[in-house]
């Protein structure tokens, strides 16, 4: 099949861009955001959705990139490719779940295209790069002709494929915590294939005090919903306990005890996916606070 008929724009800047979506929108002529193109062009190809104007902002150099501030942030500009990423140091220092998480994404030409931007916005609860902003509380930056707003994680994923975005607004940037101290991350999945959307997944991160005691724990699950979860209860359960006594599989149960409707679909049960899970779980808060415990302790009682 083909797409539907659309009027292509390719904007200079963003600020081009962002107006255009706004006059677009006034008109109510149905503009969408084209950036990597490999999940919405499998979409128009196959009919599943028809669009009147497509804005196509891949080639804008102010998307692209990654950039730390002194404000104790790391900024991945929307337009940056997954494999970008994925092989960028400042990332694997300071934002190491992202780098681990997409090695897990699709394969590597789809990883050459997508960008992070896209995927966020995209917002599939099967991704991983949703969960991973979602289990670190990033921000998500979003510009209109009225200005920029930062929109925190927790508060932007709103359904399957749907977010708080306004129709007028395009995503530029993600902004994640500079990690540091004695922190420990992870990300598991079951797929049916390496590369395919996982039937269950989950995103760990762990922080440690000097006595190896929990001070800030993440667990995000990832199709196990309708957008990507945060485990709070589990997460609670952790709060000031002690590394090594902390029991990952009584945790893992936990994480998916809470879960309200689990989807259920030839890829898995909703009972299969709350076992996969579980498992998942146990096995990156393992592998999480396994790499916590190894960052050493400085002389002052301060975590380095």
């Amino acid at each position: 099949m083909k797409p539907s008929a659309f009027e292509y724009h390719r904007p200079a800047a963003v600020r081009e861009a962002v107006t255009l979506l706004a006059e677009l929108h006034e008109q109510d002529a149905e503009p969408k955001v084209l950036a990597g193109g490999q999940s919405l062009i499998p979409v128009l190809a196959m009919r599943l959705a028809a669009f009147g104007h497509l804005i196509d902002v891949g080639r804008l150099a102010e998307l692209k990139g990654v950039s730390r501030g002194h404000d104790g942030w790391l900024t991945v500009g929307a337009g940056t490719t997954h494999a970008t990423v994925g092989g960028d140091p400042a990332v694997a220092e300071h934002v190491p779940l992202l780098a681990l998480a997409t090695p897990l994404i699709a394969h590597f030409q789809i990883r050459n295209r997508g960008t992070i931007g896209g995927a966020v916005a995209h917002a599939d609860p099967a991704a991983e790069y949703p969960a991973v902003v979602l289990a670190l509380d990033a921000e998500i930056e979003a510009t209109s002709t009225g200005g920029a707003r930062r929109i925190p994680a927790r508060d932007f994923f709103t359904g399957v494929w749907s977010t708080a975005l306004e129709p007028d607004e395009l995503l530029t940037s993600i902004r994640f915590p500079v990690c540091s101290g004695r922190r420990g991350f992870a990300i598991k999945e079951i797929a049916r294939r390496h590369g395919d959307f996982a039937v269950a997944g989950a995103a760990v991160a762990v922080q440690l005090d000097a006595r190896d005691r929990i001070t800030r724990s993440a667990i995000s699950l990832f199709g196990m919903g309708s957008t990507p979860l945060r485990a709070a209860a589990a997460e609670a359960g952790l709060a000031g306990a002690s590394a090594g006594e902390v029991d990952p599989q009584e945790t893992g149960h936990a994480a998916v005890a809470e879960l309200d409707s689990v989807p259920s679909d030839l890829h898995g049960t909703a009972d299969y996916r709350r076992k996969a899970a579980a498992v998942l779980v146990a096995r990156a808060l393992t592998d999480a606070l396994g790499e916590a415990i190894r960052h050493p302790v400085v002389d002052n009682g301060a975590t380095s």
